[in-house]
């Protein structure tokens, strides 16, 4: 009797765990097709940032070459109002300002400091000094 007591519970117990490996495969290839998903995006986003960083320095090389042409294109064109206009006066020289060397290497024009907010001495308020009172 003991023996087909166990035998029951054998069968039983292979039936219970063929179900719950049914049910808890299912949800174990959903995570695993999440998983997968994951990493597939992941792998896009990260090719997105790449093209990204790509364009951009692409786009910085081609700004700094056209910047300068343009000061070459500059240059060239003061050299040359001087020398096919050698009789105008400076003030009416369209290319009268002239780049110097030091402003030809930089990639900018010169910015002049903008004025401050705030003076170099106390106002009333904050002043150490307090008025007698009487």
């Amino acid at each position: 009797m003991t023996w087909e007591y166990a035998l029951i519970g054998l069968v039983v117990g292979i039936i219970i765990g063929a179900v719950a490996m049914r049910f808890g495969n299912s949800k174990l290839r959903q995570q695993q097709a999440l998983q997968s998903e994951l990493e597939k995006s992941k792998a896009k986003l990260e090719t997105y940032r790449q093209e990204l960083v790509g364009h951009f320095a692409h786009s910085a090389e081609l700004l700094d070459n056209m910047a300068k042409d343009y000061r070459q294109l500059y240059q060239h064109m003061i050299k040359s109002s001087s020398n096919l206009l050698p009789d105008l006066p400076m003030q009416d020289n369209p290319f009268r300002f002239r780049l110097t060397e030091a402003e030809a290497d930089k990639d900018q024009a010169p910015v002049s400091m903008p004025p401050r907010d705030y003076s170099d001495s106390a106002s009333g308020l904050l002043r150490g000094e307090r008025p007698l009172r009487k």
